[in-house]
């Protein structure tokens, strides 16, 4: 469904598992980041009606994510660290293109947050598969629900206010981009790590 090239090894999320505190931290930062994506979409496209609609749902379906994680956190005697910088969404964005017409910078955008949205919805699942944490395989399950339905409302903009790009094409790009791109990661307990 999602088309990556390249599957999480599910050891990964042994990874993650030996440092919940560590992985915790950092989901709850990127479901921030995703709110924020949402808005800045909204903020740059007011006049589209449909897409200010389903984006303000995603970027408060994503801080009600935000404090589900902070809660857990809280729970689990953990503490929320910092902000982590992602390397994976930093390479993501320099893959991005600013330089043509203001459509295909839009389209690139809806792509981008695409793209992260299918690997957040294909670790989720990794993680809802493969740890032994009972309650926390549920909650990855249930996100990775989410996260799928995130990914095709991205998607599905993207293809319906294209006006000078194929869309279909520029996403095998991106998913072309994302395969060799994440042969680099799955060795640390980040989300896209």
């Amino acid at each position: 469904m999602l088309g990556l090239k390249l599957l999480t090894d599910p050891r990964w999320a042994n990874i993650a598992e030996g440092n919940l505190e560590e992985i915790l931290t950092d989901h709850a930062w990127c479901e921030q980041k995703a709110a924020s994506n949402a808005i800045t979409l909204i903020t740059q496209n007011p006049e589209l009606e449909d897409l200010v609609h389903e984006l303000t749902a995603i970027a408060i379906e994503e801080m009600e994510h935000f404090k589900m994680v902070i809660e857990i956190i809280k729970e689990r005697g953990y503490t929320l660290g910092r902000e982590r910088k992602d390397d994976y969404v930093g390479q993501l964005m320099k893959f991005s293109k600013k330089d043509g017409s203001r459509n295909q910078a839009f389209i690139d955008r809806l792509l981008f947050a695409a793209m992260i949205e299918a690997r957040s919805c294909e670790r989720f699942r990794v993680l809802s598969k493969n740890i032994k944490d009972e309650k926390l395989a549920k909650f990855y399950y249930d996100l990775m629900v989410s996260e799928a339905n995130h990914y095709t409302t991205f998607l599905n903009f993207a293809r319906k206010y294209a006006t000078d790009v194929d869309v279909d094409k520029r996403w095998q790009e991106w998913l072309d981009f994302e395969g060799e791109l994440i042969q680099s990661y799955g060795k640390k307990e980040y989300i896209h790590g």
